[in-house]
């Protein structure tokens, strides 16, 4: 008996449009989410704290009196900063770096990644030293990320320095999605997990694992993350909490501090400085 049925009566099946319409929906949810997470570092610019105007030539470099002075701290000393990036981008990212300073030491040693160097041809990893390393970055007030002192910390100066010796992207530097500062620090933690570094999600780049990794220890060491090129994954750790990451725009909860973790924001509520 011949058939009525269009030779199209399949592609007009009720369950396979449902099915369509089901894929066509997730592109849109997802910048739709994309576009929510953009209200932090929008909120931030809006904000007026970011300064958009001052030369880099003219902007602070003071100390903020968070690093004892050598002579009167004799111990090691081990800290980590974290400071808002210079013009628009400081409403989405931060730029760290780590001081040590040895028992007995005069000065500290400081360790970075600056991208304007390895755009010169040079070597983006930076090791130099001062007496204070809690200088303003570009006029921006770098929060304390790390601080330990005494006998921990002159063990830990030892795998610091291991750790940066080994980091695998001195020469390279990509602001997003890395390897960039954020990338350096996040590499040196998770090498040395006394340090308990707790990176905000301010720190883009932390997530990058490389070109062939995709799981790797958590910055603090206290957990796990998946992650794609620093494009997108998850951290699940005692010290981070439930951490997402879309496109580096990176949001979650932190249950142990009782936080939340926001694009641009940081962490809220903010820790007091």
């Amino acid at each position: 008996m011949p058939s009525n049925s269009s030779p199209d009566t399949f592609s007009r099946n009720p369950v396979d449009t449902s099915r369509r319409r089901l894929w066509l929906r997730w592109p849109l949810r997802l910048l739709g989410l994309l576009m929510v997470l953009l209200l932090g570092p929008m909120g931030v610019l809006a904000s007026g704290t970011l300064d958009l105007h001052t030369p880099w030539q003219q902007t602070r470099s003071d100390s903020t009196g968070q690093t004892p002075a050598p002579a009167v701290e004799r111990r090691a000393v081990v800290q980590v900063f974290g400071a808002r990036t210079v013009r628009w981008r400081g409403a989405f990212g931060i730029h760290p770096w780590i001081a040590v300073k040895r028992a007995g030491a005069d000065n500290y040693t400081t360790y970075q990644v600056v991208g304007w160097r390895a755009q010169n041809g040079e070597e983006a990893l930076i090791t130099g030293s001062s007496s204070h390393p809690d200088a303003r970055w570009y006029g921006a007030y770098p929060q304390l990320l790390a601080d330990h002192r005494g006998t921990d910390a002159d063990a830990m100066i030892d795998d610091i320095e291991a750790a940066v010796a080994a980091y695998p992207w001195g020469h390279a530097y990509r602001l997003w999605p890395g390897p960039n500062s954020n990338t350096f620090v996040a590499w040196i933690a998770r090498r040395v997990p006394a340090l308990h570094l707790d990176l905000p999600p301010t720190a883009i780049g932390k997530d990058y694992l490389g070109t062939d990794t995709f799981i790797g220890h958590a910055p603090s060491g206290t957990g796990w993350q998946v992650s794609l090129l620093g494009l997108a994954g998850i951290t699940v750790a005692r010290e981070e909490g439930l951490e997402l990451n879309l496109l580096g725009l990176n949001f979650g909860i932190d249950v142990n501090d009782l936080q939340l973790r926001l694009p641009g924001f940081g962490k809220l509520p903010s820790p007091l400085q």
